[in-house]
């Protein structure tokens, strides 16, 4: 088990060898040294995982160091090992490794290609760090480590103002959440005097029903614990009303968003909530809470993706969602299927973001799925790869119903156990919204197929596509952050163009323009293969292994709060709540279809018959003007007034600006006195004797 200590800390290193070697080691160097690290911590965190599948392994902490001893609080710096780290560790070292393969082939024309993978690197450890904490400081540790790697990342390309703004945006929303963190470890040491995660744990049941002080109240001591934690969720994982950070992440490179939004910074808030599940047992109230703001993300989310035109949107809008399912399951207290839904979600997320990198690629930096069209058969690799990710998310398979067993792709298995949770929660009003948002999925998910992969070729009308064939050498510097292709912001994202953004594409010019788009390298494809085995097989492999009652009581062995009652429950609620997901699946499938290749104009129509309510999904529910209003606003209004009235106009003025011009005024006035005449000097001499005379004498 000491083999804990590679796969932790190997991503370390090779983040210090190639972001300080930087371009002096040479590109390749530095790419070989990072992507070999996080393959081999690959390889060393499969074993552990089979070996807890296999019932072979026991929880074990691995020590490395002392840290903090101050009165009571006793931090050492040791590395947790059980079947909930087993989860993560496969997860994020198995994802990160891909995409840092996949950035070979992407990034390949960037100039600054050492400290970008260093970047990587630097936030699997990070991540790695956090799902292996021992105790809250060393997760705390972890979980700023990514919030850091994550602004490094999203702003890459730091030249372009955009990206720049969205990774300020991502740490200043960030760091709302992680207030309520900080109090929530701060609220956890104060009642238990420990913040040994085990040590937590174990004392939690006793402190059911006691009352703590809070903002001059007492209130339930375990609901205010929990409640401060998830607000710490809530930013990490872009639940609604901390989300608005999440879609801008798009500004950066597109491997960073696979990588973030797949499987390492977005999930720490479920880890965490599964983590400390026996916490949360102790409040129903904290439960509730957790379960109505994931419910409503999950549905959020899935309207907004509905009308975006940027490929990687619709994908991050789809990350919201999923997640905010994982937390619906959490709150209704089905942690192994909430794990399950994060352990499938991060291949087929992965898979499909690569894949839009792919297309992206192919397309010449083009996000902009109106003008896609017809590339199935010209990027085939890619299109069975997205096919692949889009039959996982939507959830395609046979239920285990009639006698007959359940098989389908990851998203299938894992998606609809958290339905089926919702039911036999007691939840009808939550299991409603996840079939629900399961249509929905399965609408914008297939619609982001049709316009991309189907349909007449609509390239003629891409401005980067006119870039490509009329500047020979526009390909090689198309990942130059000046250029920046792909990222830049496009009218429809701030609303300027409302009702194009529903896939007016029967309005633009069809046809190829002349351009002829190409195959990934097999850096990216390589990937793509790899991660669609898991989007189709990850469920049905694994599904006994992480909700099936019995097998999962033995897998899970006391790491999150496991109701196997509820897990039974789950497999037994009748045939046609199991048939529900599957059936909404189908009918937004059907939908789909026919806006976008029967009746391509149908869009359109809807979207001018119902103008209110498109302009409302299409401004994202208004959040970001609402927040611009409420915060950012008179935030900046209190700083120019503090700048220009209370700096310059009162401390510069009456400090050092106003010192230095009464030096300045007493230097002219004694400028004056130096005439260079001897009868000017003896009388002033003059004057001064008398002055000091008559002073003597008065005195």
């Amino acid at each position: 088990m000491h083999s804990i200590l590679f796969i932790v800390f190997l991503p370390l290193l090779a983040a210090a060898i190639a972001g300080f070697g930087n371009k002096s080691i040479g590109f390749v160097p530095a790419k070989a040294v990072t992507t070999g690290a996080l393959f081999i911590s690959c390889a060393l965190s499969w074993p552990i995982f089979i070996a807890y599948l296999t019932g072979g392994a026991e929880a074990t902490v691995v020590p490395v160091l002392d840290f903090i001893h101050s009165g009571t609080m006793d931090v050492a710096w040791a590395l947790r090992v059980d079947s909930l780290t087993a989860v993560m560790l496969v997860v994020v070292t198995s994802v990160s490794a891909l995409v840092h393969l996949y950035s070979w082939g992407y990034m390949e024309e960037d100039p600054d290609q050492p400290r970008f993978f260093a970047y990587l690197s630097l936030f699997t450890f990070a991540m790695l760090m956090l799902v292996t904490a021992n105790n809250l400081v060393q997760m705390f540790f972890g979980w700023e480590g990514v919030g850091l790697a994550s602004y490094l990342l999203i702003g890459f390309w730091f030249r372009k103002p955009s990206a720049s703004a969205a990774a300020i945006k991502a740490f200043v929303v960030n760091r709302v959440g992680d207030l309520g963190f900080m109090l929530g470890i701060f609220g956890t040491y104060l009642v238990f005097n420990t913040v040994s995660i085990p040590e937590i744990l174990a004392a939690a049941p006793g402190m059911a029903g006691s009352t703590i002080g809070f903002l001059g109240h007492r209130y339930d001591t375990m609901t205010v614990l929990c409640l401060l934690l998830f607000v710490g969720a809530m930013g990490k994982s872009a639940q609604l009303g901390l989300h608005t950070w999440l879609p801008d992440a798009m500004e950066g490179p597109t491997p960073v968003s696979a990588l973030i939004h797949a499987a390492t910074m977005v999930t720490a808030g479920v880890f965490m909530v599964c983590r400390l599940s026996p916490m949360f047992e102790q409040s129903q109230t904290a439960l509730t809470v957790v379960t109505t703001i994931g419910a409503a993300t999950c549905l959020f989310a899935a309207t907004v993706a509905v009308v975006q035109t940027d490929i990687k949107r619709v994908i991050a809008y789809s990350t919201c969602s999923q997640l905010g399912y994982m937390f619906f399951a959490a709150g209704v207290g089905a942690y192994g299927a909430a794990m399950f839904h994060l352990f499938t979600h991060a291949f087929f997320k992965a898979l499909l973001f690569l894949g839009a990198g792919s297309v992206i690629h192919a397309m010449h930096h083009e996000q902009d799925m109106r003008y896609y069209g017809g590339l199935r058969k010209q990027i085939p690799v890619t299109f069975w790869g997205m096919m692949a990710g889009t039959l996982a998310i939507t959830g395609v398979g046979l239920p285990g119903v009639f006698g007959l067993p359940a098989i389908g792709f990851a998203g299938f298995h894992s998606k609809d156990a958290i339905i089926e949770a919702g039911w036999a929660s007691g939840n009808p009003g939550v299991w409603f919204v996840g079939v629900l948002v399961a249509l929905i999925t399965s609408f914008y998910s297939w619609r982001l197929m049709f316009l991309t992969f189907w349909g007449q070729p609509r390239w003629a009308a891409s401005e980067h596509i006119q870039h490509a064939l009329h500047d020979a050498h526009g390909h090689d510097d198309a990942h130059h952050p000046d250029e920046a292709h792909g990222n830049a912001p496009k009218a429809e994202d701030s609303g300027e163009h409302p009702h194009e953004e529903g896939g007016r594409h029967d309005d633009l010019p069809q046809g190829t323009g002349g351009y002829h788009p190409h195959e990934s390298p097999l850096p990216i494809l390589i990937p793509l293969v790899i991660l669609s085995i898991g989007a189709v097989a990850a469920g049905y492999v694994f599904h006994t292994f992480f909700i099936e009652p019995s097998a999962g009581e033995e897998y899970w062995k006391g790491a999150l709060a496991f109701r196997e009652h509820l897990m039974h429950a789950m497999h037994e609620v009748p045939t046609w709540v199991k048939l529900s997901a599957t059936v909404a699946m189908l009918l937004g499938l059907f939908i789909a279809w026919y806006a976008y290749i029967r009746s391509p104009k149908f869009p359109t129509a809807v979207a001018d018959q119902f103008g209110v309510l498109y302009r409302f999904l299409s401004h994202k529910w208004y959040f970001d003007e609402l927040y611009d209003l409420i915060f950012v606003r008179p935030a900046f209004a209190i700083g120019r007034l503090l700048w220009h009235r209370g700096d310059e106009k009162t401390i510069d003025r009456f400090g050092p600006n106003g010192s230095a011009w009464v030096v300045a005024l007493g230097s002219r006035v004694a400028g004056r006195l130096q005439s260079g005449y001897v009868y000017t000097y003896a009388f002033v001499m003059l004057i001064g004797l008398t002055a000091a005379a008559t002073w003597v004498i008065a005195s």
